[in-house]
């Protein structure tokens, strides 16, 4: 970052206390997190910074151009969120309690309940809550007050409109905090793991240790600093390569980046056009995303069942029948998947998928 980049990063005067890191864990995990661990806001490690703009330089993220998109302020939150100073990565279980019933048509674990995005930033905006009463400690007056509402939010909510979502902030409206759940350019397994919650293994997923892969993730960028910083997470995966193994496409190569047109979850959800040769041949039963690499992988064994109603399946989802399937309407369609993750395919892209398949 060049020192005019630099000298634009705003230092907000204090309203809260030094965060109690233990506390603010304790909250996460009242509100049902699986994990919690916090990092210094400060921009990316260079080597992880240059390896993703090489895979970007490589097209490797196929027809994501989302994944190219303010790439400053994915490699620097500072960017994305003025007045950030510290980032709580969050991960709540989705390990299925339930599945389809085997033989039928399969759909990736984490869409089988409601879409995890509202859930996420419910539970996120409620902690986020929880942790402003618990550490705000400025109390505003003619004489200190650093900044009025209105400037406040607006490098905030100007850096939430280019970026095309709305995050939830602050109830006070304070600049320095935000919430993601996938909705925003943020590296969320790199926080993950700079947070010490688990590493990012072979198959490029967050793995956190005796429990799995099967985990949404999330952050909460706060405007102050904690008393005690997460330490890094060091990679477990030792010699293993069974994700490798289980890749039906070969989308995960050692000693390579991951190749997301090659994934058969790219393939059958991202993908706008015609599948794959390859993606035909290797889905097998799956007709929406792909859980491969991480059923094979040897820490999932430790995986709970979650307990969270919102991510359970609809009877109707377990009913379904492959013939069922090839008959689907758009109004079944709808039924199915109100509020769920699934939306994303839209029905033609659900009904390509199934086309594919022989009745």
């Amino acid at each position: 970052m060049s020192p005019v980049e630099q000298a634009k990063l705003p230092t907000p005067r204090d309203s809260y206390g030094l965060g109690n890191s233990s506390v603010i864990k304790s909250l996460a995990h009242s509100l049902g997190f699986f994990a919690c661990g916090i990092a210094k806001a400060e921009p990316v490690d260079e080597a992880v910074a240059q390896k993703y703009r090489k895979w970007l330089e490589n097209g490797e993220e196929a027809s994501m151009a989302y994944m190219a998109n303010y790439l400053e302020k994915r490699l620097d939150p500072r960017l994305l969120v003025p007045g950030v100073r510290s980032i709580v990565s969050l991960a709540l279980n989705y390990a299925p309690a339930q599945q389809l019933p085997e033989g039928e048509y399969q759909i990736a674990a984490y869409a089988l309940g409601l879409d995890y995005h509202d859930l996420m930033k419910v539970k996120m905006r409620e902690l986020a809550e929880k942790i402003a009463a618990k550490f705000h400690s400025f109390q505003e007056t003619e004489e200190n007050q650093p900044l009025n509402r209105e400037t406040r939010t607006k490098d905030n909510e100007t850096n939430i409109k280019e970026c095309g979502k709305k995050v939830p902030l602050s109830p006070r409206g304070e600049r320095g905090w935000g919430c993601f759940c996938d909705t925003a350019p943020v590296l969320e397994r790199y926080w993950a793991q700079k947070a010490g919650i688990g590493w990012i293994g072979r198959n490029h997923q967050l793995i956190i240790p005796h429990a799995g892969s099967m985990f949404f993730l999330g952050e909460i960028f706060l405007p102050f600093e904690v008393d005690v910083y997460d330490e890094p997470m060091a990679n477990r995966c030792g010699s293993c390569h069974r994700c490798i193994d289980a890749c039906p496409t070969r989308a995960i190569i050692p000693g390579e980046d991951f190749h997301a047109e090659r994934c058969l979850s790219y393939q059958l959800i991202e993908n706008r056009g015609e599948l794959s040769a390859e993606a035909k041949t290797a889905m097998g039963d799956t007709i929406y995303g792909c859980d491969r690499c991480q059923t094979a992988c040897p820490w999932n064994r430790f995986a709970t069942p979650n307990t969270e109603p919102a991510l359970q399946p609809k009877p109707e989802l377990l009913n379904m029948s492959k013939e069922k399937w090839h008959n689907l309407t758009v109004e079944d369609y709808r039924r199915l998947f109100k509020g769920s993750a699934v939306k994303r395919v839209k029905f033609e892209g659900l009904k390509r998928n199934i086309t594919v398949k022989k009745p």
